[in-house]
């Protein structure tokens, strides 16, 4: 770069003006104007001095007409396109250069490097205000410039730098070849290969290793530390890059995380400051997974810092730094489990304690129970404290709970108060899952996250404040508008009711049951698509749960309210009102869409959805229940068409073998109830009907014969969850017998018959009493529908071997002694 020396005679080239110019004759209608406040004079000389940098034959040239500008024409005075004319004369190649010549050590240049890097660093940052420069790809190389100054400091990146041209050397090139290029060229030159080759030349896929960022700690002296202003425009140019749309993936790729770890535990100028919150908005939202997932080591580093800061500092200041270590806490499920970050969760807990039982304003507290829900996500109840403490925990988020959602209609919560309240909510369903389960068996085994040594009566009383809390929920979700349905607080707080009716659905019965209305209406939306979901999105991204990251459906409302519609269609009283709502209609809509996934995809790659085997079990209760609404409402032919395709699709995929035995038990429970057709079968009757006969044929396996009959290999695994349902097959299979004789043909075509009965012969007894009832049931149904069916019933039974002797109905059906 030519010397800069030049810059002192160019200042008084230019016609003096007077920083007060404006008044005198015309003063007052000329000193501003519609694009800024700079007088007659100052607009001339800022015309030649942009004349000047457009016609710039050096960069000594160029810093001379910028330093005029910033003597004559305040950036206060001067608007956005002004500001933008300048900064289109000026170009990027100029601090970039800066850069380069800086960190390489040039003795050419005429000023030192430290001039150079704060003169640089200014120029980017002043460029980096205006959003199309921040995103100039010319801008955004010399991002691995600026975190190694960050990381390293100007002095220890220049070392680095030099090392390696040393190195370069040694391999037979010239360390000073590529600045010299540089140097001698003006303005017109490129950047920009400079840069990358100095500052990405070795980096990786996530550009951890850009500019020679060190990620392991370095020894750092105080010439190492930059000054304030440096470090500001450095923090400047990054954060405005941040910004961008895709600004987070930029910094992301060319190492942002190591390089301000690094600058963090190195406690450069501003790291704490500035370096965190940037930082923080890496670690926010849908980059959070990967990041943690690409940079465990140097973010855990981070957070066993943060957490012993968190320890030492000042009651104020712990409670300044609740929000920040929520930013820097692991997702669940994607950090990898560690002593060390056990460690900081139980070093986190150990402070929050004494603040949780002192006098908070609800201002102080909000944030505190924010982290306690992030550190229960984490590690469950198993290092929050004592029984009496975990009891406390929960007491003081159904208070605030009650407290903020006990408010007259039509008040509206603050952003800060819900962020709190949805902490809160996580709290109270961590509760739930443990305290349900500890009322209801206190003789079994407690959940592995359940509250150590938590008494009966401790328990009892946790439900009752949750009791509590809940019914502010209740009240709450009453009073919201359908024009609200895509508000993130609503869904935040129609789950957590979710979670409770799913364990609890006998208290606030009366409650419960006004509510569905609103419950069934806010599924459908969403279901349906009615609801906006830019919003709701955004929400799970953010969420510490890792249930709820991900990209959204409309399913997720009805997912959660599931297991209650389940308790719930049990029930007289709440079916009665559910029927009115068309809430099989909206679960056969659901199954509907849900079936599109698995459809496609082979028996490996298929993945269970227990939301699916879920929404059966409401329907089989209605089915059960409601056997005039079966045989009227359209829905249920709708479902039959859509379990007609898919249980033949279902029967190939091992994974899903408990929902096909779902399909499959609601086939048969609907066929029971329909009438013999008046022609010949439908097509898709009969294929359903087969394909369920072997289905259920395939569960038990004779082949150990004369010994007890087994369940089969394919069946095994799943056993425990479906066997119930196949024996509630077998029963329904002898209702569609009776409901529709034709079946009984396709019972001895499809070798169903003689499968079970060459089975029952053979084997000396079947798994147990239950299935052995279910069985001698449905083959009674053959024997007084089918006469065929009676008499090879009998021939089989006259041999008088296996488990058939021990059916004695079926020896009476079928006239055998």
């Amino acid at each position: 770069m030519a010397d800069s020396a030049d810059v002192t005679p160019a200042e008084s080239s230019q016609p003096p003006v007077k920083e007060e110019q404006g008044g005198g004759e015309g003063g007052e209608g000329s000193e501003r104007d519609a694009g800024g406040g700079l007088t007659d004079a100052q607009r001339e000389v800022l015309e030649r001095c942009l004349h000047a940098l457009r016609q710039a034959q050096n960069d000594s040239h160029t810093l001379a007409s910028l330093l005029l500008i910033t003597r004559l024409c305040p950036a206060s005075q001067l608007d956005k396109p002004t500001l933008r004319r300048i900064f289109e004369a000026i170009g990027l190649n100029l601090p970039a250069r800066l850069l380069v010549t800086a960190v390489r050590g040039s003795d050419n240049s005429g000023l030192p490097p430290q001039e150079l890097l704060s003169l640089g660093t200014a120029l980017l940052a002043a460029l980096s205000t205006d959003p199309d420069m921040a995103c100039h790809p010319q801008l955004l190389t010399t991002i691995p410039f600026l975190l190694g100054i960050l990381a390293n400091g100007p002095v220890n990146q220049q070392k680095q730098e030099n090392q390696e041209q040393n190195q370069d050397g040694e391999r037979g090139q010239s360390p000073d070849c590529k600045v010299q290029s540089t140097e001698s060229s003006n303005a017109e030159s490129d950047p920009t290969n400079v840069v990358k080759s100095a500052g990405e030349e070795a980096k990786g896929d996530d550009g951890s290793e850009a500019n020679g960022v060190s990620t392991t700690s370095q020894e750092t002296s105080p010439c190492s530390k930059m000054d304030e202003a440096m470090a500001a425009d450095c923090y400047q140019v990054l954060t405005a890059v941040c910004a961008l749309p895709r600004g987070a993936d930029q910094l992301l790729s060319r190492g942002a995380i190591p390089a301000l770890c690094q600058a963090v535990e190195q406690n450069q100028t501003f790291s704490h400051e500035r370096g965190l919150a940037l930082l923080g908005c890496l670690l926010s939202g849908k980059t959070k997974d990967k990041v943690w997932s690409k940079h465990p080591a140097e973010l855990l580093t981070l957070l066993v810092t943060l957490s012993k800061d968190f320890c030492q500092a000042t009651d104020q200041t712990k409670l300044d730094m609740c929000a920040q270590l929520v930013q820097f806490l692991p997702p669940v499920g994607v950090a990898v489990e560690s002593e060390e970050l056990k460690g900081v969760v139980a070093r986190v807990w150990g402070v929050l304690r004494p603040m949780l039982q002192a006098k908070l304003t609800p201002r102080q507290i909000g944030p505190i129970l924010v982290l306690s829900a992030c550190l229960l996500d984490l590690h469950g109840w198993e290092l929050v404290g004592p029984p009496k403490f975990c009891c406390l925990l929960v007491n003081r988020a159904c208070v605030e709970v009650r407290m903020g959602l006990e408010e007259p209609p039509g008040n509206e919560l603050s952003p800060e108060l819900q962020h709190t309240l949805t902490g809160c909510y996580r709290i109270m369903e961590a509760a739930i899952e443990q305290a349900c389960c500890l009322g209801v068996a206190q003789a079994t085994a407690p959940p592995q996250s359940s509250i150590p040594s938590i008494s009966l009566q401790q328990t009892r009383q946790v439900l009752g404040v949750l009791e509590e809390a809940f019914s502010a929920l209740m009240y709450h979700l009453q009073q919201v508008d359908p024009s609200r349905y895509g508000d993130p607080f609503v869904f935040a707080t129609f789950r957590s009711l979710c979670s409770w009716l799913a364990e609890e659905t006998s208290c606030l019965k009366q409650e419960v049951t006004g509510l569905l209305p609103f419950l069934i209406s806010y599924s459908r939306s969403h279901l349906q698509g009615e609801s906006p979901k830019h919003g709701l999105s955004d929400w799970m991204a953010e969420m510490s749960d890792r249930e709820e990251r991900g990209a959204w459906t409309g399913k997720e409302a009805l997912r959660y309210l599931l297991p209650a519609l389940c308790h719930l269609s049990a029930e007289e009283g709440p079916r009665k009102v559910l029927l009115t709502l068309d809430t099989p209609a909206l679960l056969v809509d659901f199954l509907s869409q849900c079936w599109t996934s698995p459809k496609g995809k082979s028996g490996v790659a298929s993945a269970r959805d227990p939301s699916m085997e879920t929404a059966c079990s409401a329907l089989l209760n209605f089915t059960v229940t409601e056997p005039e609404r079966v045989r009227k409402d359209p829905c249920f032919r709708k479902l039959e068409a859509l379990l007609s395709e898919a249980l033949p699709v279902l029967v190939h995929k091992p994974r899903l073998l408990v929902l096909a035995a779902n399909y499959c038990t609601l086939a048969l429970m609907i066929g029971r109830l329909k009438s013999a057709p008046s022609g010949s079968v439908e097509a898709g009757q009969r294929r359903l009907f087969s394909t369920a006969l072997r289905f259920l044929r395939s569960a038990l396996d004779s082949s150990a014969s004369p010994g007890p009959v087994k369940v089969s290999l394919s069946w095994e695994e799943s056993w425990d969850e479906a066997a119930e349902l196949w024996r509630l097959c077998l029963q329904a299979l002898g209702g569609c017998a009776r409901a529709q004789p034709w079946i009984t043909t396709l019972v001895r075509e499809e070798g169903w018959l003689k499968h079970t009965l060459t089975m029952l012969s053979q084997c000396s007894a079947l798994p147990d009493k239950h299935t052995q009832e279910a069985l001698e049931e449905a083959l009674c149904a053959m024997a007084d529908q089918c006469p065929v069916c009676k008499v090879e019933i009998g021939d089989m039974m006259k041999n008088d071997k296996g488990a058939l002797i021990c059916m004695r109905n079926l020896k009476k059906s079928v006239g055998v002694k």
